[in-house]
């Protein structure tokens, strides 16, 4: 690819940019979150009989972890036949039935326990009538924000949208309409900066992806970069910013840049809306290593998430991350695992 032109955004005073935003790695990259990770526990995590656990965003208040996540019935509940070689389809029953559940737990690795179902299709003609699916939450003035996707009872297209709250607990106010971005719009992944402005990563429907501003999280969102690296196919992005630098950890749904696919990618830019590759471009693999030694090589590993428990209550996503959120499946079981983040040396 070719080394683009930086440039610098009005909204963002005195970020430092890189001098160059070539799409090629450089040696100085932070330190590589795959070197990092760490074993994680068996039992951790978050998991309901019955139903499909997929995606998890997570934030803390006064020491407890409060866990959103997607969860849809298992096909036997739905009374589907599930046949081995059906497995890729397993997951896209969420399309129909997905709602967005709260779980909490003492510790950011879990096990988290079911609290409340937070959002669920609400029927009629609403944008997220049918069903309502990866959930991103966050604080930003005193407010809870909880963005996610959703469709109609009409349409198979997805939309962005967003509810907020005072309280973690709810209730929630949902936006009456979605943001206007693309046609099928998917995969949310916001930025909020200390002082409400907000950067917005997503894809359509064919896995290009885009980002999109804000002034705040309920003005106008305006595109301002399209395919940001082309013909490369991604999804479920996620961002934090590290010293002068933004990074995105996202999904190669290809395996264009890490030669496997559906292993984690990790990007970075100077701007948050030109990346190029990390120098260790995987972030992570479908591979988990657990406490006791042993590993699991999963069907799916997808929709990553980090959490900086380091970070100001107001910048989630400020500072190296400490740990990592994922979806896994096997088999005809999918959960939420969360795995911890070594501090780079």
């Amino acid at each position: 690819m070719k080394p683009v032109t930086c440039l610098i955004p009005f909204w963002l005073p005195g970020l430092l940019l890189l001098t160059s935003c070539g799409s090629e790695p450089v040696s100085n990259d932070p330190a590589p979150i795959l070197e990092r990770l760490q074993p994680a526990p068996q039992n951790g995590g978050f998991r309901m009989p019955g139903y499909l656990i997929w995606g998890g965003s997570i934030i803390e208040e006064n020491g407890e972890y409060h866990l959103f996540a997607s969860r849809w019935p298992t096909w036997e509940v739905l009374g589907i036949e599930f046949e081995p070689s059906e497995r890729a389809s397993l997951l896209s029953g969420y399309r129909d039935h997905s709602e967005i559940v709260r779980a909490v737990a003492q510790d950011p690795l879990g096990p988290y326990t079911f609290a409340e179902v937070v959002l669920a299709g609400r029927g009629g003609s609403w944008w997220d009538g049918q069903m309502c699916h990866n959930p991103k939450i966050l604080r930003s003035g005193g407010r809870y924000l909880l963005y996610y996707i959703g469709r109609s009872t009409k349409s198979r297209l997805r939309r962005i949208g967003y509810a907020w709250s005072e309280s973690i607990r709810g209730p929630w106010q949902r936006c009456d309409s979605p943001l206007t971005l693309t046609s099928d719009a998917n995969n949310p992944a916001p930025f909020i900066y200390p002082d409400g402005r907000v950067l917005l990563a997503f894809r359509d429907q064919n896995l290009v992806n885009y980002i999109a501003l804000a002034d705040h999280y309920d003005a106008v969102y305006q595109i301002k970069a399209r395919d940001i690296m082309p013909g490369i196919r991604l999804e479920d992005p996620t961002i934090f910013s590290c010293g002068d630098l933004m990074h995105m950890v996202i999904e190669d749904n290809r395996g264009q840049l890490t030669g496997d696919v559906r292993h984690g990618a990790h990007l970075i830019s100077g701007n948050g809306l030109e990346w190029r590759p990390h120098r260790t471009v995987k972030a992570y693999t479908h591979t988990v290593e657990w406490r006791d030694g042993s590993s699991t090589m999963f069907d799916r590993r997808e929709r990553p998430e980090l959490l900086n428990l380091n970070a100001p209550a107001e910048e989630k996503y400020g500072g190296e991350p400490t740990h990592l959120v994922t979806g896994v499946q096997l088999g005809r079981q999918s959960w939420c695992l969360v795995q911890e983040i070594a501090p780079p040396d």
